[in-house]
């Protein structure tokens, strides 16, 4: 147990160590330094850098300055000789009236780190107040039956200075009657009384004359006087008498003005005016007759003025109750002050920052501010915060001072400044509490690149656009601020078709806007593919980049170029034949023509202009064959002329002509009979141009007969070998019939024989082309064919691979209403595209599909690689077309043409994309002579 407890006293003088300690450093930043009163301004008071640890000249360096709480500066730092002296001038009896000990506190503050050092000077007293009396003159009445030994109040002196220099003493003028007895009171005052040493005789001397003098002890010793007339009264023998000789009460210093703190009653039991009692207040200062005001008939304390504990706590005055008989007594009032929570908490800033950059670290030093309640006790118990949301927090340093830091890293993005409120609450009961605002903007910092909105942009552009047209506009967003936001734009490097990007497209680099150097064609290239860099002007700068994409709109700047008919090189003018037998529906011949704009400004369509027998001819409005619209009669020319035009459907649209020349005859020999008898033997010439001419058409006539045979033995042996495929079960027997493709657009046209005659009237070389036979391969497609029924073998031991109708072999006209099958539909071989009304197809990539096709067929027609019998997927219009339709007619235009009408699409690639092998080069043969005459 012993041991326990010595234990438990080794802990707690350890404690007590620690304590002292702590104290000691504490008392260790406290300064002190003595001066006194009214001295001069720059009065040396101490060596503030010195006892700092600092140089003079250090003082202005590291910002040392008085730190002023909106009292008046009464002392500086003199920066040059690091002393501090006094700014002002100092009345000790000013600063501390009540106490007889001054001191002042202040505070040092020393900028560059916010330490706080503690002041204390002492306001030495000197001796600059004399002893005075508030009253001018006292008159005091006394009985002429007064008995010696008598006491008479006298007033107090009163002087502000302390110790020595305050009141010391009094002394009384020298007479017979009267003597002085000075009676020290408990809080140290001195009040004289006027002792009657003999008796009085009002009819010896009724008034006697006294000076009253106060001293101090001052060097020198200063005094005040006053005078004293005593009058000697008749005989009042009762003196009033106080209910109690001293008054205690406690107000609180909150009291309204006119508010009773107390009453006073004093009695005597004379009769008349000798037993009236006035009350009045003795020996009161002017500052406590300004607060407390006495009824001098009911005897009521009332509260003039306004109480304040802070400056005063506690008063103490004499109340004197005399009767009308001049006889009086006196009593004490003590009020004591109580203190009401009256005084908010105040708030001082004592240095801040108004901007802090956003990427300072947590911690950073915003402001120090100081907190002070002039009240008491609890009431003067003082706590400081500010909101929770806030990125900051409050710090408490020396005594009641306060550090305002951030707590975390600052956005200013999402904050770009903040009102910062402070509020300081004490514990008064209620509590007061004061609020005081700091400001604090965020300075920006280049921590954010440019943004685009969007991830990709894409713009379209119709060609042929004016040089420096604005296409298109970007812009980039920089959450940052002033320059970190000024974004400017740029192209990345970059070529089209080997040429920089930058001779086709700039770019404002303030604006964001995209200029065409060039005008574009969509001929030439379709889309552009670039980059756009957004730069902001930060240190260091940050970028962005987004992608862009620029397409071509088609603009109908070309007009419909016919490729068939051409137009002749020597100088004479084909001539298409149409036999006299033909019937309704057939096909005369057929006008190609292609566009090199693609959509709907390559859609052509095909027109009637002009024909020198109105009603006898009709072209297809989107094939372009030229048929017979009635039966031919003997009476019609032998030489019909007809004006084609091709229009595309572009707006506006464009247009081209054509001027066909047909020769109605069954046969080559009655074309010459009839041009012989339309010409007149006029002279031996034309006679002459006749028999070159019979003879040149009866060689042509030889060969084509010999190219006949040669071809059909050419076929016949073709069929022999697909007869002896078919046995070995390898021929087409087997074949699906989705593996041919039928164009019924052109199968008629190309089924027939072609007879071009060019002949010149009185001309002496007419030019006769004999007539070839005509074979192409048609193919049925395969979603077609599977609706019908399968592939026939035609007559006269030829294979015709057309329609699915095994009824009829006559093309049938174009649907009027355009509107197809699923596999009808236009497009590519098999595609489905297109909608369900049979309209033109809106898909260009499917038209120029087409367009490519029949330029590729048409481009072998020319080179002589196909033959009448051509191999599968082409066309077979060489020998129609004969040599004018040469591969210098055939641009390179890399587009689709359909034919209405058709069951298919004319490609070579049909069966590929259907995963099935082509079909074998098998074409129609023509029929019979016979037929052809029906």
């Amino acid at each position: 147990m012993a041991n326990r407890l010595l234990r438990l006293d080794r802990s707690r003088l350890v404690l007590l160590c620690i304590f002292l300690g702590m104290l000691r450093g504490f008392r260790a930043r406290q300064i002190r330094y003595s001066v006194p009163e009214e001295t001069e301004n720059g009065y040396f008071v101490g060596n503030i850098s010195k006892d700092l640890g600092l140089e003079p000249r250090e003082l202005a360096q590291r910002g040392v300055r008085i730190v002023s709480r909106g009292k008046t500066q009464l002392f500086a730092v003199d920066p040059r000789s690091g002393s501090l002296i006094t700014a002002g001038r100092i009345d000790r009896e000013e600063l501390c009236e009540t106490v007889s000990s001054c001191f002042l506190n202040m505070e040092i503050l020393v900028e560059d780190t916010l330490k706080i050092y503690g002041v204390e000077v002492e306001i030495r007293d000197i001796n600059d107040n004399a002893p005075s009396f508030q009253e001018e003159e006292v008159e005091i009445k006394v009985s002429e039956h007064a008995t010696p030994g008598a006491r008479f109040a006298l007033p107090n002196a009163r002087d502000p200075d302390v110790g020595v220099n305050s009141l010391q003493s009094y002394q009384l003028s020298s007479n017979s009657y009267f003597s002085l007895q000075v009676r020290d009171r408990t809080d140290g005052a001195k009040n004289p009384e006027l002792v009657l040493e003999e008796s009085l005789d009002r009819e010896k001397e009724a008034a006697h004359l006294l000076l009253l003098t106060a001293l101090d002890a001052g060097d020198p010793i200063r005094k005040g006087a006053i005078p004293i007339r005593v009058v000697v009264l008749d005989v009042n023998d009762h003196i009033p008498m106080f209910t109690q000789s001293v008054y205690r009460v406690s107000v609180p210093e909150n009291l309204s003005s006119g508010t009773r703190v107390l009453v006073v009653n004093a009695t005597d039991p004379d009769e008349g005016i000798n037993g009236e009692v006035m009350y009045s207040f003795r020996n009161m200062e002017s500052k406590v007759s300004e607060i407390f005001q006495l009824d001098s008939q009911t005897g009521e304390v009332l509260v003039r003025g306004s109480l304040d504990f802070e400056k005063y706590r506690f008063y103490e005055m004499e109340i004197q109750g005399q009767d009308g008989g001049g006889l009086f007594t006196t009593a004490t009032m003590l009020i004591t002050v109580v203190d009401v929570n009256d005084n908010a908490p105040e708030i001082t800033i004592t240095s801040s920052i108004n901007s802090i950059m956003e990427n300072s670290p947590p911690g950073t030093v915003i402001a120090l501010l100081n907190v002070q309640d002039q009240d008491s006790g609890e009431n003067g118990q003082v706590s400081c915060f500010i909101p929770n949301h806030l990125p900051f927090k409050l710090e408490k340093t020396y005594g009641n001072y306060y550090k305002l830091k951030t707590s975390r890293v600052l956005d200013r993005e999402l904050v770009q400044s903040y009102n910062i409120t402070l509020t300081a609450t004490d514990q008064g009961s209620p509590p007061l509490s004061t609020e005081t605002h700091i400001w604090l903007n965020v300075a920006d910092d280049n921590d954010n690149p440019p943004v685009f909105p969007h991830s990709s942009y894409s713009a379209y552009i119709p060609e042929n656009n004016p040089r420096g047209a604005s296409i298109f506009s970007v812009t980039a967003l920089d959450p940052d601020s002033k320059e970190n936001a000024l974004v400017t734009y740029s192209l990345m490097d970059g070529t089209v078709q080997g040429v920089p990007l930058s001779s086709y497209i700039s770019i404002n680099s303030n604006t964001g806007v995209l200029y065409a150097l060039q005008s574009f064609d969509y001929e030439q290239f379709r889309d552009l593919q670039l980059r756009v860099i957004a730069h902001d002007s930060g240190d260091p700068p940050l970028s962005s980049n987004v992608s862009l994409s620029l397409f071509l709109l088609d603009h109908n700047d070309n007009a419909p170029e016919i490729l068939y008919p051409a137009l002749p090189t020597d100088g004479s003018t084909g001539v298409e034949l149409a036999p006299r037998s033909a019937e309704p529906g057939y096909l005369v011949t057929k006008v190609v023509a292609v566009d090199r704009d693609s959509g709907q400004n390559a859609w052509l369509s095909y027109h009637l202009l002009k024909s020198s027998e109105p009603g006898l001819f009709t072209v297809g409005l989107h094939t372009g064959e030229v048929r017979t619209a009635r039966a031919l009669l003997d009476r019609d020319a032998l030489k019909q002329s007809l004006v084609v035009a091709v229009q595309d459907h572009g707006q506006p649209p464009l247009s081209a002509t054509v001027t066909l020349t047909v020769a109605v005859a069954d046969s080559i020999p009655e074309i010459l009979a009839d041009l012989s008898s339309l010409e007149s033997p006029a002279n031996s010439e034309t006679s002459d141009l006749t028999l070159y001419l019979v003879v040149a058409v009866a060689a042509v006539s030889c060969v084509f007969l010999a190219f006949i045979i040669v071809l059909l033995a050419l076929r016949l042996r073709r069929w022999h070998k697909s007869r002896l495929l078919q046995a070995s079960g390898g021929g087409l027997i087997g074949a699906p019939a989705s593996h041919f493709v039928g164009v019924d657009g052109v199968r008629t046209f190309l089924q027939t024989y072609s007879h071009e005659v060019s002949l010149t009237a009185d001309s002496r070389k007419s030019h006769l082309i004999f007539p070839q036979p005509n074979y192409a391969d048609t193919l049925i497609s395969q979603e077609s064919c599977e609706k019908s029924q399968p592939l026939l073998i035609a007559e006269d031991s030829a294979i015709v691979l057309g329609k699915c109708d095994p009824t009829s072999n006559q093309q049938a006209p174009p649907n009027t209403d355009w509107r197809f099958s699923q596999a009808q539909r236009p497009g590519t071989s098999g595609s489905q595209n297109g909608d369900d009304t049979g309209t033109w197809p809106n898909n260009q990539f499917d038209t120029e599909m087409l367009q490519a096709m029949i330029l590729a067929s048409a481009s072998e027609a020319a080179d002589g690689s196909s033959t009448l019998g051509g191999g599968a997927g082409t066309m077979g219009l060489s020998a129609r077309y004969g040599p004018q339709f040469t591969l210098q007619h055939v641009p390179d235009y890399r587009q689709n043409v359909y034919i209405p009408g058709s069951n298919a699409t004319l490609t070579n690639a049909a069966g590929k994309r259907d995963g099935k092998a082509p079909a074998g080069g098998n074409g129609n043969k023509k029929k019979s002579g016979k037929k052809e005459k029906k």
